[in-house]
């Protein structure tokens, strides 16, 4: 199947920048900031870069960054054949403006958060073949947590945690699916609409899961980067023994 993967990076991140101003480095928005040497937005791109069946990516980011961004990042990007489009103000709105550039040839099309920086090979690989047999896949953490429902400061409810899934990316839907989905959007309330699977379950379409677990981290706030850095270089390879030639060593 011929996949477009849309990787959303125009939020504003307010929860990561606000109070930490006094920092120009934490005051980067998040999707900008450096995890592990790299940029978590140009991480969530490499994921995708090198996959056989990607044929398109499609990076949202932010209007007023659009000047900075070209400087500093598009010949990255040019490398990777990444296609850039300004977001909107809502999340949807930046997944309808993307979709707009999906190529005809397309088949599926994957939503993916930029600060999702952790995922795997193997997740990928079996959301997408998820997908491809259910027409919409997504990957879904279960909720190990103890959930507690408050109003007004007091707990009113323990929310029994029995089949809950934490929402995670890439969610992934037949092209024609998901393009749907954004015609019906108009009759929904778009103040709940807080991803792409709800606007698919809106059309009575059932969507499958593929379960992972937390170290599929979102980037939220400052402290998750140092967490995002954990995970990243324990899945590193263990450099090898012996020679490895002369420039060898410079990628470990």
């Amino acid at each position: 199947m011929n996949i477009a993967v849309i990787i959303c990076a125009a939020g504003n991140s307010k929860r990561f920048v606000e109070g930490q101003k006094h920092n120009l480095e934490a005051a980067k928005k998040k999707q900008f900031a450096d995890v592990a040497g790299r940029p978590a937005f140009l991480r969530s791109v490499e994921l995708f870069a090198d996959r056989e069946n990607v044929k398109q990516i499609i990076l949202s980011i932010p209007a007023e960054d659009e000047e900075m961004f070209k400087i500093t990042h598009e010949a990255n990007l040019s490398f990777h054949g990444v296609k850039m489009c300004l977001g909107g103000a809502e999340r949807f709105e930046t997944v309808a403006k993307a979709l707009e550039l999906v190529k005809d040839e397309i088949d599926f099309v994957a939503v993916h958060d930029a600060v999702r920086c952790c995922l795997t090979e193997k997740w990928v690989d079996d959301v997408f073949k998820a997908a491809e047999k259910t027409g919409a896949a997504m990957l879904a953490c279960p909720i190990v947590a103890t959930l507690k429902k408050v109003k007004d400061g007091q707990i009113t409810e323990t929310v029994d945690r029995t089949g809950l899934y934490e929402a995670q990316t890439p969610q992934v839907f037949r092209k024609d699916l998901l393009k749907k989905a954004y015609a019906n959007l108009g009759s929904l309330d778009k103040s709940k609409v807080s991803d792409d699977s709800q606007l698919v379950e809106a059309l009575g379409q059932k969507v499958a899961i593929v379960e992972t677990d937390s170290s599929n981290i979102k980037i939220t706030t400052k402290a998750d980067i140092a967490i995002a850095e954990a995970i990243i270089k324990s899945r590193l390879k263990s450099k090898p023994k012996g020679y490895v030639g002369p420039y060898g060593d410079a990628q470990w």
